[in-house]
């Protein structure tokens, strides 16, 4: 329990605003597993851990459950929620239709400079993967996924995109844990990238649908185990 205690609290920011930086620490323990699927949230504790009042973690568990992160239970309070294959099924198919998009614009829109923007993106990917810092690629999966975000040059899209983060993110947190489907993401990136570079927008949409299944289909298996 100390070294629990010890790892939240030193996950805290002191240079952001307290509400937020109790709400980073909170989610960051979700998605990274830390709290476990159906774990109780206890305001009390969690402040007491934090060294916090109760108020800024009221707060952090109101927006964590805005974000389908946490779920209040009748008589119980809150808990984190449990990985579904229904809410799986239902983000994954937004995350479809929307990279895909994003990967048939960037085909059109993407400029010399994109261009090196999601090659460094993606061998930043490579190395954390040969890295085995499971967090580490996650972060650098995310920031190759932006870096063709970038590319569409459409604002609203990537807004859109940005106000689902947090629900891809746990799903993607998931699906690296198997270190087996390590060299199908690269090769699926590498992959990816030649058909952006290439502007075929058919294959690029192809491949990017593929990608978002593997991970649907890798983390369904886990939570069924």
């Amino acid at each position: 329990m100390n070294q629990n205690q010890d790892h939240l609290k030193d996950t805290m920011n002191e240079y952001l605003p307290l509400r937020d930086v109790v709400f980073n620490t909170l989610r960051r323990a979700i998605i990274t597993g830390e709290f476990a699927p159906g774990e109780r949230l206890m305001e009390i504790s969690l402040a007491n851990r934090l060294g916090v009042s109760r108020t800024p973690v009221r707060e952090a568990i109101r927006k964590l459950e805005l974000e389908g992160l946490v779920i209040m239970i009748p008589r119980k309070g809150a808990q984190v929620a449990k990985i579904t294959e229904k809410s799986l099924r239902d983000v994954i198919e937004i995350r479809c239709v929307l990279e895909e998009f994003a990967a048939s614009l960037a085909c059109e829109r993407i400029t010399e400079e994109g261009k090196e923007k999601l090659k460094e993106a993606h061998q930043q990917f490579v190395d954390a993967v040969q890295s085995r810092d499971i967090l580490d690629i996650v972060e650098k999966d995310e920031k190759f996924h932006d870096a063709i975000f970038q590319a569409t040059s459409n604002d609203k899209l990537i807004t859109i995109i940005n106000n689902l983060r947090e629900q891809f993110y746990r799903y993607r947190m998931e699906y690296v844990r198997d270190i087996e489907q390590h060299s199908v993401l690269v090769t699926e990136h590498e992959n990816l990238l030649h058909a952006i570079f290439n502007h075929d927008s058919e294959t690029a949409k192809q491949i990017m649908r593929t990608h978002l299944k593997n991970q649907q289909e890798g983390v369904i298996q886990a939570i069924k185990e």
